[in-house]
């Protein structure tokens, strides 16, 4: 199905879903909502063979080191083996993780684009180096063929995996230009075909369509994804899998369980927030309870009352990017089948300014029974958050808690955009998501949580003081804030990803979202080693 029938289903199954009390326009999206999404590329079909098909189109060829050539390429004619090897020695090509040399005109290729890997690639080294080659190679529309021969099966499936995902583009809505449809697949040529077939099929293939829902998703203009039509993109995606349960709260649920905080960011908007609770437990999943997984999903933050400065406004429709990962991480393990218990936990609004919406000053009171005086409205994630972990933990019973992101600025001040801002009491479970960034290649920095910021968060009329503005270390303070609202013994984290989840365009990827937490969050649930309750500090 292409991306706008898949677009009007969406549409029409939120047309059919709109709550009673909930209009017309509230459900369409509003007035102006584009009727379609505008079709963009498509997916490739990958196939693997331990012989070269015949030459044409583009031949893609990962090296780690010259002396790889001769092995890799041994299927080629000398010629063409003789001009790649002058090419490189003539351009001083390195063999650098992400390193490109385009070449045209040798042999019977369009083109031939070498892509450096490094001399001892680990698999998510891999990754990025494919997702180089997906991205110089996402306006290609002919064939593909990886030379993989000498590649281990799980490295070359993580080489075709890097490129699903480079293999992106954001221009969801451009009608200025016929959308690019992929006409040829990608053939994948290595002596263990086989097997890297199967590792591939077996979490390759979930990855790709896990990060191509959540770039999408992310990358949609707020009149298009608000809390409603996120559940409805949500349920579509899910369609079908085996071993998931959705469970979606409403907002009259939500205030008869007495869920002021996440609420109350909603009220200034004309759509109304949403809990999306999404279960999946696979075959031989360890008993114990769920991991689960916690995402901010604010649709568009304009900062309420405490209005954001113009400049960059429009980036905020990715304010739900923590909601996004949280949720294609879920989608990626339950896709590939495997053998966990995870719950994605989506806590939606829109926080908007208009006559219903929460004032700085005003006090709400949380599921938990805290009460919270707000002091910037623009401090709204940790809100919806502190209600979502409240919820978690009442209904899942789960084994450890990791709640997902775009809370503070300050976390790039701290870390650049190197490192996404890790937070937790607990040794045993840093260790682990540090663990699974290093080895995707989605890199965590632990920073403190320091008792001290119990003060920072004080209030002189309230339990809690939602945000301080006259006080530095705010990504610490906000991952305070959060940390009041789940017990002391529950394993829980807290990834500030506000300077990693978008950007500019780079080498793998365009503008727009990053997907950051995707692979991070799958690879860490795959090795989960429950924790003991009250190993914290």
């Amino acid at each position: 199905m292409t991306r706008t029938a898949l677009a009007s289903a969406a549409l029409a199954a939120l047309l059919l879903a709109a709550s009673p009390g909930e209009t017309w326009a509230q459900a369409r999206g509003g007035q102006g909502a584009p009727q379609a999404q505008a079709a963009s590329i498509q997916p490739r079909t990958v196939t693997f063979a331990a012989t070269l098909p015949q030459p044409g189109g583009v031949l893609v060829l990962p090296l780690g080191a010259a002396d790889q050539l001769d092995a890799r390429a041994a299927g080629l004619d000398p010629a063409t083996r003789a001009g790649i090897e002058r090419a490189l020695a003539s351009a001083r090509f390195t063999y650098a993780a992400r390193q490109t040399l385009s070449l045209r005109g040798l042999g019977d290729w369009d083109r031939i684009l070498v892509v450096g890997t490094g001399p001892a690639a680990s698999g998510s080294a891999l990754q990025w180096s494919g997702a180089v080659a997906g991205r110089a190679l996402v306006d290609e529309t002919g064939p593909l063929t990886v030379l993989a021969e000498g590649l281990a099966p799980d490295a070359a499936s993580a080489f075709v995996t890097g490129m699903g995902i480079g293999h992106y583009r954001s221009d969801l809505y451009r009608t200025s230009r016929e959308p690019v449809l992929a006409s040829g697949g990608v053939t994948v040529v290595a002596s263990e075909h086989e097997a890297a077939r199967s590792a591939f099929q077996g979490r390759g293939e979930s990855l790709i369509r896990a990060m191509t829902w959540v770039r999408d998703i992310s990358n949609e203009p707020a009149n298009i994804i608000y809390p409603e039509s996120f559940v409805a993109r949500a349920r579509q995606a899910f369609a079908g899998v085996s071993g998931v349960t959705i469970e979606v709260l409403d907002a009259p649920t939500m205030e008869r369980l007495g869920m002021g905080a996440l609420t109350a960011v909603g009220r200034g908007s004309a759509r109304p927030p949403r809990l999306l609770v999404i279960r999946y437990r696979g075959e031989g999943a360890p008993e114990g309870g769920p991991v689960v997984l916690a995402g901010k999903g604010i649709t568009f933050d304009s900062g309420g009352i405490t209005i954001k400065p113009g400049e960059n406004m429009g980036n905020m429709k990715m304010d739900m990017s923590g909601a996004a990962s949280v949720t294609g991480a879920v989608l990626a393990l339950a896709t590939s089948r495997a053998p966990v218990d995870v719950v994605a936990v989506s806590a939606l609004a829109e926080n908007m300014p208009d006559g219903n919406a929460m004032r700085p000053g005003d006090v709400l009171t949380a599921m938990n029974g805290k009460t919270i005086e707000v002091i910037s409205t623009d401090a709204e994630g940790r809100l919806v958050l502190a209600d979502a972990l409240t919820w978690a933990e009442r209904n899942l019973n789960p084994a450890a808690v990791v709640d997902v992101a775009t809370l503070t600025g300050s976390v790039r001040t701290a870390l650049g955009d190197d490192y996404a801002g890790l937070f937790t009491r607990h040794d045993a479970l840093a260790d682990q998501l540090t663990a699974a960034g290093d080895v995707t290649g989605e890199r965590l920095w632990r920073l403190p949580l320091d008792p001290g910021y119990a003060e920072d968060t004080r209030s002189s009329i309230a339990d809690l003081m939602a945000s301080n503005p006259g006080v530095g270390g705010g990504a610490g303070v906000g991952a305070h804030f959060i940390g009041e609202f789940i017990s002391r013994d529950i394993p829980w984290a807290h990834l500030d990803i506000a300077n990693m989840a978008y950007g500019g365009a780079n080498d793998w990827k365009p503008a727009g979202s990053a997907g950051f937490a995707v692979r991070l969050l799958e690879q860490f649930v795959r090795d989960w080693r429950p924790i003991p309750r009250g190993a914290g500090n």
